[in-house]
């Protein structure tokens, strides 16, 4: 299954068909943008199949700059992509795609994130290192999920997932600095 009612936590555990989704969603979006995507990857807990995850899907979209993706708003909107200008006020340094009928005005799902940042940007380099650590560091990856449950249980409605995602905020820090310490950059993928 993919999709999560908005404003709602729950975790699944890994389901092979989030890997299918992931792989079609990037094929979709090359199509789309063409050359405005330097690099693409799907990231997230989605990408991690040794724990358990909310059902929506996260890509990393890397662009040369912000206008080459923006120019293509009408046609990502007609794939089903809505950009979302206001939704990370926090997060200056990346655009925002979603997909799901919440987006489409037919329902309250959320099915996919879509984070555009800029290529070889700190953000773009976070994205792959905390998937990659938590793929190659089982501890870590059960560790985070161990939180992830208790921070479902503790809120499992919550309005735009803010303290979901605050709960999460410095775990994922420790996790990056450990990370940058243990490897200079991330490998391409």
């Amino acid at each position: 299954m993919i999709g999560l009612r908005r404003n709602t936590v729950e975790l699944q555990a890994h389901q092979e068909e989030w890997e299918a989704q992931a792989r079609r969603t990037m094929e979709r979006l090359r199509g789309i943008l063409g050359g405005a995507v330097q690099d693409i990857a799907h990231v997230g807990s989605t990408a991690v199949p040794a724990i358990m995850a909310k059902p929506i899907i996260d890509i990393a979209v890397a662009a040369e700059n912000f206008q080459d993706i923006l120019a293509h708003q009408e046609a990502l909107k007609a794939e089903g992509f809505f950009y979302r200008p206001n939704a990370q006020t926090s997060i200056c340094d990346q655009l925002l795609l979603a997909c799901g009928s919440y987006y489409q005005g037919t329902g309250e799902t959320q099915t996919h994130f879509i984070h555009v940042v800029l290529q070889d940007s700190q953000a773009w380099e976070d994205y792959i290192r905390f998937r990659d650590y938590l793929n190659g560091h089982p501890e870590a990856a059960r560790a985070y999920e161990t939180l992830k449950l208790s921070l479902a249980r503790e809120a499992p409605v919550d309005p735009g997932r803010e303290k979901y995602l605050e709960g999460k905020r410095a775990f994922i820090q420790e996790i990056l600095e450990r990370a940058r310490r243990e490897a200079p950059g991330p490998e391409p993928v």
